[in-house]
């Protein structure tokens, strides 16, 4: 996407909804530092945001804001939020929930969950997602039958080396029967594992 004003490629995206009309702005790291948009920090962006919504006129709702002393987790306060815009460890999204919660309102216009959209080609997948994973339970469990028997087919063989005394036959099938051993998952009925002398 090219920039606004100019011809280079757009690398900074800005969307305002004001009265209801939406307004995006695509511009170029240096467009957007002329117009004061880009490098901001999160602190920066809210208290931009909280100064636009005074100077339109609208008033703040009034929360009870309790007083949390610090993040139990990392010793973070909120004012200190406040001015890096960032929080110090996930233990302090529970400790400044009452807090955070009306900021994250107003930034995402009343809405305090993740409602994103789903890429096609993964809407595409789940919608076959279960047909396919009965496809492929029932492969894994022909590949499992498959590998049990031919475990059982090189215990005998390995059984009948040991008996005509061809221990190097025997050896070469037990490396075999190890090596399919490995692969299945659950251990066959009827096929124990042998211990060496």
């Amino acid at each position: 996407m090219k920039c606004d004003r100019c011809d280079n490629d757009a690398t900074v995206h800005e969307v305002t909804v004001r009265n209801g009309v939406k307004v995006e702005k695509h511009l170029c790291e240096a467009c957007a530092a002329g117009e004061g948009i880009a490098g901001a920090s999160l602190g920066e962006l809210l208290t931009k945001f909280m100064t636009q919504e005074a100077e339109v006129g609208a008033k703040p709702k009034q929360v009870h804001k309790p007083r949390v002393a610090a993040c139990p987790g990392c010793g973070f306060t909120f004012d200190q939020f406040r001015q890096a815009g960032l929080l110090g460890c996930p233990a302090c999204y529970k400790a400044f929930e009452t807090l955070l919660t009306p900021l994250i309102e107003r930034a995402h216009e009343g809405a305090t969950q993740h409602a994103g959209k789903v890429p096609k080609r993964i809407a595409a997948r789940a919608a076959g997602r279960e047909e396919e994973a009965a496809t492929e339970a029932a492969l894994a469990r022909a590949q499992i039958r498959e590998r049990q028997e031919r475990l059982k087919v090189l215990q005998r063989q390995l059984d009948e080396a040991v008996r005509g005394e061809q221990y190097e036959l025997a050896a070469r099938l037990r490396d075999q029967i190890r090596k399919v051993d490995i692969t299945i998952i659950p251990k066959p009925k009827g096929v124990q594992e042998r211990s060496e002398p």
